[in-house]
């Protein structure tokens, strides 16, 4: 099983953040669901990734899975272009991507994915 059946629950946004690695303080991650393991190339995970008031990071990044970003709140910088709540954006694998500033804060909900019949 990818994922854990969940059907809707109260989220406890105040506890099980951490910082991702590769990632700089400020920048956490809730896992909601699933999990990934980049090395086998297997999996699917849905998390939550929030910077706080002024975090950034100073690379691209780039992976070997797929990934879909949705802005939930606040604003997102990526290479000087600021986005705004409700935006989206869908990569694919080894897609460099960043780096990414947020000046008053920000939420994404994130789902990662391996997709193994492209």
């Amino acid at each position: 099983m990818l994922k854990e059946h969940l059907e809707f629950l109260n989220l406890d946004l105040s506890t099980g953040w951490e910082v991702p690695i590769g990632y700089p303080e400020g920048v956490e991650q809730k896992i909601l669901n699933g999990s990934l393991d980049e090395d086998a190339g297997t999996g699917s995970r849905t998390r939550l990734l929030r910077f706080q008031p002024g975090a950034f990071t100073t690379e691209p990044f780039e992976h070997n899975f797929w990934e879909e970003v949705f802005l939930v709140s606040g604003t997102l910088t990526v290479n000087n272009e600021t986005f705004s709540p409700f935006t989206y954006a869908c990569r694919p694998p080894h897609i460099p991507h960043g780096p990414f500033s947020s000046q008053d804060g920000c939420m994404l909900l994130e789902i990662h994915y391996f997709d193994h019949l492209a």
